[in-house]
C-alpha cells in the first residue's frame, strides 16, 4: 500500500480496517468503509496538548499536564453493528490506550 500498488484482491475478505491518516500530519478524517467490512478506525496525528488531570481523591486539586493526544474516528456499518456496541468499542480502545503499561 505504501507503494500505491495495492490491488482490490489483496484486501478482500477483511472485516475491519485500521487506517493511520495521521502519518501525513492530519488530525481529523472521516474514513470510508471498505465494503463489505463492518468498520474502519481512523487515527490522526499524535500531538502534545495541555490537559487537565483530575484529582484522584475527588478534591479540587486538579493538575495541568502535557500529554500526547490523538483523535480517532470510527465509521461502522449500522446494519451490522449497533451504535451502542460501536460506542463501547471506541471507549474500550480509548481506555486501553490511556492505561497502557
Amino acid at each position: 500500500s505504501r507503494k500505491k500498488k495495492l490491488q482490490p484482491d489483496e484486501v478482500k475478505g477483511g472485516t475491519f480496517t485500521l487506517t493511520n491518516h495521521g502519518v501525513s500530519g492530519s488530525l481529523f478524517a472521516f474514513p470510508v468503509i471498505n465494503q463489505p467490512q463492518a468498520g474502519i478506525l481512523g487515527v490522526g496525528a499524535m500531538q502534545k496538548r495541555v490537559v487537565v488531570i483530575p484529582a484522584k481523591d475527588g478534591t479540587s486539586d486538579d493538575a495541568i499536564a502535557i500529554r500526547p493526544m490523538v483523535y480517532m474516528s470510527f465509521v461502522f456499518d449500522h446494519r451490522i453493528l449497533d451504535g451502542a456496541s460501536a460506542d463501547w468499542f471506541l471507549a474500550k480502545v480509548k481506555d486501553t490506550l490511556e492505561t497502557w503499561v
